[in-house]
Formats: C-alpha cells, structure tokens, sequence
C-alpha cells in the first residue's frame, strides 16, 4: 500500500488483526486531544499509569500507516523518562512484550473487547515494567560480583554484548561483531573494558578463539 511520507498520519483507512482503528480524517483531532491529556491530566497520575493509557491509546489511534507499535512502546518508555522514574535510562520494556508477542496484542486489543475498561493493560503493563526492573537488577548485582567492586559504566553495545554472551553462550569474535554490527575494532574497543575487569574471558588459540562470559 501507499504508506505516504514518513512522520505524516496517515490518509487511508488501516486494520490491526480484526481491531479497526478510526477513519484518517478522525486522527488529527484525537491526536490533538491525546497530546492535550498528556501534557494535562496525565501528570497526575502515577508514570507506570501515564505511560500504560497513552501507549494504549496511542496504539488504539494508529496515527500511521506503519510504525505505531515501534512508536507507541517508544512514547511509553519516554513517558517514564520524562516524569523521572529512571533517570539513568538503564532498562527497556520492549524485552518484556518481544518475548510474548501474542499476549502483548491481545492486552491492546482487551480494552476494546471490555467496553474500554483499562485495567487489564493497566495490569499487564504494570507487570512487564516489574519484570523488566527485576532483570536489570539482577543484571546490576551479577555486574557488582564480577568487577569485585570496581567502577565499570557500560555503554549500550556492551550491555547488548553480555546479553548475546548470556543467551548463546561463548561466541568467536566474527560473530560477535556482525551481530553487535560493528567493525573489528570497534568490538575490541567493546571488549576491552569487559576483559579488563574480568567479566568477560576469551578461550581457545589465537586464531579459533571464543569470548564467553566468565
């Protein structure tokens, strides 16, 4: 289909699964009264509650032709930002809903089937935030026993690196680097750091090595 120009809300009629979002020429105008909500009403509630309605609600518009589930779970996380609940922009949400897939449409699509009662998504999104802050927690701690103490601030391709070596296990360096996508040296610019403080090892010869988590 013609999509239009990306960034401009979209000018044909769309369907999501069987949940058929309102016709384009009702999107400014909701789009309109979100934005008003959000820098309005929204600030009073709690961010884990701001930022569950306007993804819903964002998704429910479907503003664009393609793109709304990037954007919207990009809103959520920013709505979570902007209020202050992580300053350090250390975690994610998108982990949480990848990995159930079936269950993070049928929460959006609930909401419809309950006469646009929230609580389920409300529940669902409140659920996935938890889990996600329980990992980097866990992550956090694994991180503090393997430096033993000492100072490590890690750059995303990092924590995306010692993510790869949790799931897969140890790795040669080729594939490391084309999945981080970077150069050769980038990725020993990456690892570098990680050797040095002893969370990652490298094993085997020089030529047929492997980097693993120690």
């Amino acid at each position: 289909m013609d999509q239009g120009e990306a960034g401009r809300y979209r000018t044909i009629r769309v369907q999501v699964g069987g949940y058929l979002p309102p016709p384009p020429e009702d999107v400014s105008r909701l789009m309109r009264e979100l934005l008003a909500w959000w820098n309005g009403p929204a600030t009073a509630l709690s961010p884990v509650l701001s930022s569950a309605v306007l993804h819903h609600r964002f998704e429910a518009i479907h503003p664009f032709a393609d793109g709304n589930r990037r954007t919207g779970r990009a809103l959520a996380l920013w709505e979570l930002y902007r209020r202050g609940f992580d300053s350090h922009h250390i975690f994610a949400v998108d982990e949480f809903y990848w990995e159930d897939r079936p269950r993070y449409y049928a929460g959006l699509t609930a909401v419809e089937r309950a006469g646009s009662d929230l609580s389920v998504w409300l529940e669902y999104s409140a659920e996935g935030l938890q889990a996600t802050l329980e990992r980097v927690w866990l992550r956090m701690q694994e991180l503090a026993a393997s430096t033993r103490g000492r100072k490590l601030v890690l750059r995303p391709r990092q924590e995306r690196l010692l993510q790869l070596l949790r799931e897969r296990g140890p790795l040669a360096p080729a594939v490391l680097w084309r999945a981080l996508d970077v150069s050769k040296q980038g990725a020993h610019d990456l690892l570098r750091p990680l050797l040095a403080a002893g969370i990652v090892v490298r094993e085997g010869t020089k030529h047929a090595g492997r980097y693993r988590l120690k």
